[in-house]
């Protein structure tokens, strides 16, 4: 009986290696894909937001603490200042800034998405890169009809209206979701406070 139990457990213990053994290979051979898969997600975001650029570049200044302190007390509490990037035309000209945020606003999840902001303050727009809003509805944050009110303006801080949109500075919510479009609209304004905040604009 005893001899029984240890073979069992010598048994149980090889399965328990191999089975480990396995797992380990499998992540390995997956994470690659996994992070150029990400990689490329990411470079598309930055592509939409910034058509003119020829590459991009880490801004090396980049400080994700002090960057989310600075969404902080722009009265942004809700979002988070993930990323920064510098913005390149063919010849290695600075065009202006990819600025990644997250918001934790959303009405079912978090919403990521990227700015592309001009040296000179003007918002080319923000491409979404995380979503789980309702479909039909918060989804329509990430849709051209919602997003186009943001691109080509230059505007310190953009506020959600329900009604009407009759300035520059205006949003007209997405109908039947006014959570996501503020979640949306909070997160473009975190985004340009931390671009005012290294020097960008006028």
């Amino acid at each position: 009986m005893k001899n029984k139990i240890v073979h069992d457990a010598l048994i149980l213990t090889a399965i328990t290696l191999v089975a480990g053994f396995l797992l380990g290979l499998v992540h390995e051979i997956t994470l690659e894909p996994i992070e150029k898969a990400e990689y490329d997600k990411q470079q598309a975001a930055y592509r939409n937001v910034f058509a003119d650029a020829a590459s991009f570049e880490d801004y090396t200044d980049f400080d994700a603490d002090a960057a989310t302190q600075t969404a902080i007390d722009a009265g942004f509490a809700n979002d988070l200042v993930e990323g920064a990037q510098v913005a390149l035309d063919g010849s290695g000209n600075q065009l202006g800034y990819v600025i990644t945020v997250t918001s934790t606003e959303g009405s079912q999840a978090n919403i990521t998405l990227s700015i592309g902001v001009t040296n000179e303050g003007v918002l080319n727009g923000y491409a979404t890169t995380s979503i789980s809003e309702t479909p039909g509805l918060g989804s329509k944050v990430a849709d051209p009809d919602f997003k186009s009110q943001f691109e080509g303006k230059d505007v310190e801080e953009y506020t959600v209206e329900k009604a009407a949109a009759t300035s520059d500075s205006q949003i007209l919510a997405v109908s039947g979701a006014t959570i996501s479009s503020r979640a949306v609209t909070n997160a473009v304004n975190a985004g340009l406070a931390y671009f005012r905040s290294i020097g960008g604009g006028n």
